[in-house]
């Protein structure tokens, strides 16, 4: 009996031990397997090994979650070479998948389908050929797909119109033919749509403006500058989509598309020929509907986040962690792109350590300790929460000099792993120091916690975005003055950053936008975040710029450098502008179209019921329309944007 009953309790947990040895075999099996058709001469991938362990962080662009199952293979602008292997589909925790800016070529597979868990699928600017597989329509937590500058073929499938959850979907520049899927016009989820340099046929009922130059004889209904679809180009259609005889070939039962964008616009209408391409998301009118959805999407998602448990670190009060504690500490992330467990050894503040020495007595004048941090927030009470990212949360808080902070808690999965790295990062932000950035107080690194604490001046105005869209006679609508004042505050930030100083580099702030630019009591604009980016890895800085890119700030050349540039901020600044003197966050082609042409009854936020300066709005109007230009080159310095916005207060 007795050794009945321990051969019945003991075969579960050798059954699940042998499980885990398995499912782990089978992953680096699999990896071995994409390596080899990756890259077949092994110059890329030499640290992807047989007889090593992929979530020891040992694997080149390789990170693992909480269960130690891959989530994430990043192999960015890698000289990669090869192709993609069916393999990929053996990781069914996969959830970013970024090959984009290499040399692949052959197709896409299409067992990518079997990836239900994938967020992000990045495989833009490489050689690819083929068909867009339909079974990616099966990929029922796609978020984003980028599929741009390759030589796919054939048509785009009718079921990527299925991805309920789809907002990015970026197929330009490949050889695609025939007509664009009508279901894709009522992806209530989707926000960009870039479908240009293609051979599409029919447009038909996608609501608002995307790139469609040069794609030969394509139709579509709301477009000035292209033909009304007739019954000709429908007949293919079937079902509900047959048009009806009085409604030029749209059918009836179809409806637009929300929040659309890649605008082209000029002074008479959008078209092809425009000075703000590719910017700022189409704000259509959201119905109920499909706000309830998204509500009911969120709390799907944050439930099943709960059920991972990966959580933020401020659950945990007491200091004094087991060592299984601190290795469940580690293993949290608020990240959704970034769940990996870091070695304990990841110390940045340890002073013996040969490659920290150099930065030592720089940072000493930065360092808080622990409990300075969690009495100034009262051990991080939700009281005192300002708000969470997907990488970071924000605690009000009171130094014991009585002096009001804001403090950034960032878990040290979402940082870099180098710590040579996260140190030069870090002193780059201490070196910034101008009355238009948020000043940094401090930092505090906890090994115990597995947290990072920056420590900054508090700014009790909140952020600029909260200024935005609102009703008559709230207590949020600016007036104009502060508004101008804002924006010649924010490019004197701007041109600070990008200045060269003895004590500081030049640099790019990449992220810039109105949630990026806080407001202390006297409305002063103060820049957050410069040189945060230096600190973070990778996969969390694609999640910081994913939103920048669904809300119009990302500049369009990015889409094929890859690259940030002064440019690329200048294009940022040049929306904030338009933001905040139409008073909109986000801004249709027809408020543009009056921006352009200086038609300020349609554009001029009315909230100030007229009571601004004409001159004022006219230079600022075509300050914005030049930072916006499609070409870089062609856009000012801040420099000279600085220049022109002290002449205009000289004059």
């Amino acid at each position: 009996m007795g050794a009945n009953f321990f051969l019945l309790t003991s075969f579960p947990l050798f059954f699940a031990f042998s499980c885990i040895k398995v499912c782990g075999n089978a992953e680096v099996r699999a990896l071995m397997e994409i390596k080899s058709s990756l890259d077949p001469e092994n110059k890329k991938l030499s640290s992807w090994t047989s007889d090593g362990d992929p979530c020891s962080g040992s694997f080149l662009g390789v990170i693992c979650n909480e269960h130690n199952k891959v989530a994430n293979i990043s192999l960015v602008t890698k000289g990669l070479t090869g192709k993609l292997s069916p393999a990929i589909a053996e990781f069914k925790c996969l959830s970013g998948l970024y090959l984009h800016y290499n040399s692949l070529t052959g197709e896409i597979p299409k067992e990518l389908g079997n990836l239900t868990e994938l967020n992000d699928l990045y495989l833009n600017v490489n050689n690819l050929t083929g068909i867009i597989p339909p079974e990616l329509g099966s990929m029922a937590s796609l978020q984003a797909l980028e599929l741009s500058f390759n030589q796919l073929t054939g048509s785009i499938p009718r079921e990527i119109g299925f991805l309920k959850k789809l907002s990015v979907l970026v197929l330009e520049h490949n050889q695609l033919t025939g007509e664009i899927p009508v279901n894709l016009g009522i992806l209530g989820s989707l926000k960009r749509l870039y479908l240009g340099f293609n051979q599409l046929s029919v447009l038909r009922r996608l609501n608002g403006n995307f790139n469609f130059k040069s794609n030969p004889g394509l139709c579509g209904t709301g477009f000035t500058s292209l033909r009304v679809c007739t019954a000709w180009d429908n007949v293919n259609q079937v079902g509900s989509d047959v048009p009806d005889s009085n409604n030029n070939g749209v059918p009836k039962d179809v409806p637009g598309a929300a929040n659309i964008s890649h605008l082209h616009c000029d002074q008479t209408n959008c078209s092809r020929s425009s000075r703000f391409p590719h910017a700022i998301i189409v704000a259509s009118v959201i119905t109920v509907t499909v706000t309830l959805v998204i509500a009911v999407v969120f709390g799907i998602f944050r439930r099943r986040r709960l059920k991972q448990k990966v959580g933020n670190t401020s659950d945990t009060s007491d200091d004094r962690l087991s060592t299984d504690q601190t290795k469940e500490m580690y293993k949290r992330s608020p990240s959704p792109l970034l769940t990996v467990e870091y070695s304990s050894r990841w110390d940045p503040m340890t002073p013996e350590k040969s490659c920290n020495s150099m930065y030592n007595e720089f940072l000493n004048g930065f360092k808080f300790n622990l409990e300075e941090v969690e009495s100034a927030t009262q051990h991080f009470t939700e009281l005192n929460l300002l708000g969470r990212s997907n990488f970071s949360a924000v605690y009000k808080g009171t130094l014991k000099d009585g002096s009001m902070v804001a403090v950034k808690s960032i878990s040290v999965t979402s940082c870099k792993s180098e710590e040579t790295e996260f140190m030069e990062g870090l002193s780059l932000l201490t070196s910034l120091k101008h009355e238009n950035l948020v000043k940094l107080r401090g930092f505090c690194c906890s090994k115990g916690r597995g947290e990072c604490f920056l420590i900054y001046d508090f700014a009790s105005k909140g952020n600029l975005s909260q200024y935005l869209d609102v009703e008559e006679n709230n207590r949020h609508v600016l007036d104009w003055s502060k508004r101008v004042s804002i924006i010649k505050g924010i490019a004197k930030g701007l041109g600070y950053l990008h200045s060269s100083e003895p004590d500081k580099p030049s640099m790019v702030h990449r992220n810039i936008s109105v949630e990026k630019v806080l407001l202390d009591q006297q409305f002063t604009p103060l820049i957050l975040d410069c040189g945060l980016l230096k600190l973070l890895a990778d996969d969390v800085i694609y999640s910081a710029l994913k939103v920048s890119a669904a809300l119009g700030y990302m500049a369009p050349e990015y889409i094929t450098t890859g690259r940030f540039t002064e440019k690329s901020d200048v294009y940022a600044f040049g929306v904030i502008i338009l933001q905040v003197l139409s008073g909109k966050g986000l801004l249709d082609c027809s408020m543009r179209l009056a921006a352009e042409s200086c038609n300020f009854e349609n554009f001029i936020d009315p909230n100030l019921k007229g009571t601004f300066s004409v001159s004022e709005a006219t230079m600022l109007t075509k300050l914005a329309v030049s930072c916006t230009l499609e070409d870089p080159e062609s856009r000012p310095s801040m420099v000279s944007v600085n220049e022109e916005l002290y002449r205009s207060s000289s004059g």
